[in-house]
């Protein structure tokens, strides 16, 4: 009972940090645009369509190389592209073909934007388009920059000041930054509260992990670590609905936010594991904790600390206080994790793992808006094949073990790559379809190193081996997005 009440309010958390790992997928969306003009529109001209205003020629313009023509109330008329306008030097009647003379100027009155899907993005209110669309581009890579640097600092951090601390900051932290970033007046300073907000995120996330694995028990703590996973899966498809229902980037914003208040509102009562009280001397904490335990659990007879510690000590640790006896004054960092070739080999081993992981995980998911179709149920969907993978991967893990399940399905997830290459673009069924077993079997691989890598290493050093593994990891994802990018050179490159 007790374990099962940390297990799921830490848990709850971990669905923010798949809300905000993937909220920019909508919030930083490039809608259709052409240069703004100076004056009021009276007809618009594409092609063989004629409209009133510019808002009822979106559905027509899909070709972003060609120019819309607009005859303005003066009478001028106007070929607008998307990083340039030109002006008719004879206004004749409005023709969508023109041999005459124009002169060419640069977007000086700024851009006109399609507001049919998103009423407001990061894009629309800041113009990052044309000579500032390499700023846009790097709103997902920056956010998964502090991911990174945020899975090194808090991993550390929890091994140094405990796994408690750390919870209770970086919770509070994610609804604090997620709001601010709702109330930014300009990119810079989004980019900035967004990059602390990734941070906080991916400490949570490395932390909650570890958390939860050291307070469940061996026989459910398969199943109990992959489901960690399986909330940030609902953070991905609550992402999804949101952006479904609300179409202003800001409103967005905050709405996702709010999901994360319930727990800051009670992480406060979370106490620290036995293990790291343990491992820092302070035998009377974690005895006080094992007590709550018990009587939570209904358990008559609870372990004592002082008979479990009295065989490796010389006498008995009941009257410790863990300021003289704490067994590990050394404080650890991450050349432990190189401290012999068996160690190094296996390290390097789960960081290439932690890598190819995160950069198929996220290459699938930030890519699924681009399949075609529906961009807010691809997203969904790809957020929701997540849930019976990580059942997959828990029997697999039971059944077959660790390593023997892990190999395969990043073998098949290689396979469905190359086969993603040979469907044709226009089967759009069939793609998404591709996408979303390449993200399943990713998914198994990804969502088991966490597990593994936390199995591998002992308790003194745990956090930081997740911690680092997240890193590497984070560098998967901090490429994943420029990875993605490379479908405007060639569209098989990602």
């Amino acid at each position: 009972r007790f374990q099962a009440c940390v297990y799921f309010a830490s848990v709850f958390q971990a669905m923010s940090c798949g809300i905000h790992y993937l909220a920019s997928v909508f919030m930083a969306v490039t809608p259709n645009f052409v240069c703004g003009i100076p004056g009021n529109v009276s007809s618009v001209l594409f092609y063989n369509s004629s409209e009133a205003s510019l808002e009822d020629i979106w559905t027509v313009w899909t070709a972003t190389e060609n120019y819309i023509v607009v005859q303005l109330e003066n009478g001028e008329i106007w070929e607008l592209n998307q990083c340039s306008k030109a002006k008719r030097e004879v206004s004749l009647d409005l023709a969508y073909e023109y041999k005459g003379n124009k002169s060419v100027f640069s977007c000086s009155d700024g851009f006109l934007y399609d507001d049919t899907k998103w009423k407001s993005t990061v894009v629309t209110q800041w113009d990052l388009v044309c000579d500032r669309e390499w700023l846009a581009k790097l709103i997902q890579p920056t956010f998964m920059l502090g991911v990174l640097i945020g899975a090194v600092i808090f991993g550390d951090i929890a091994d140094r000041l405990g796994r408690q601390r750390v919870i209770w900051f970086t919770s509070a932290g994610q609804f604090v930054f997620g709001v601010a970033v709702a109330f930014t007046s300009d990119y810079y300073s989004f980019v900035i509260v967004r990059f602390l907000l990734a941070m906080v995120s991916s400490g949570y996330l490395v932390v909650a992990f570890v958390y939860v694995t050291e307070f469940v028990g061996i026989k459910a703590r398969t199943w109990a670590s992959m489901h960690v996973h399986a909330f940030f899966a609902i953070g991905i498809m609550v992402v999804a609905l949101v952006g479904f229902l609300v179409r202003t980037w800001w409103v967005y914003q905050i709405f996702l936010s709010i999901a994360t208040l319930p727990f800051v509102l009670c992480c406060w009562m979370l106490p620290e594991t036995p293990f790291w009280l343990l491992s820092e001397g302070r035998y009377e904490d974690a005895q006080k904790v094992i007590n709550t335990m018990a009587r939570w659990n209904k358990v008559s007879t609870p372990c004592k600390v002082a008979e479990l510690y009295s065989v490796q000590h010389d006498g008995p640790v009941s009257g410790s206080t863990g300021d003289n006896d704490a067994p590990s004054a050394k404080k650890h960092n991450i050349l432990d994790l190189f401290c012999n070739w068996y160690i190094a080999r296996r390290t390097i081993t789960v960081w290439l793992v932690w890598f190819t992981g995160s950069l198929g995980y996220y290459v699938f998911s930030l890519s699924s808006v681009n399949l075609g179709g529906n961009e807010y149920l691809n997203l969904f969907l790809i957020g929701a094949v997540e849930l019976p993978c990580y059942i997959i991967a828990c029997i697999g893990m039971d059944k077959l073990g660790r390593r023997n399940t892990l190999i395969p399905f990043l073998i098949l997830s290689a396979l469905i790559c190359v086969l993603i290459m040979f469907i044709p673009q226009d089967f759009n069924v069939l793609i998404i379809l591709a996408n979303m077993a390449g993200k399943f079997s990713i998914g198994v691989a990804f969502g088991l190193i966490y597990l593994y890598t936390a199995e591998l290493y002992p308790t003194i050093v745990r956090s930081l081996a997740v911690g680092s593994g997240s890193m590497m990891c984070r560098v998967g994802s901090v490429v994943a997005p420029f990875c993605v990018y490379l479908r405007s050179v060639w569209i098989f490159m990602p």
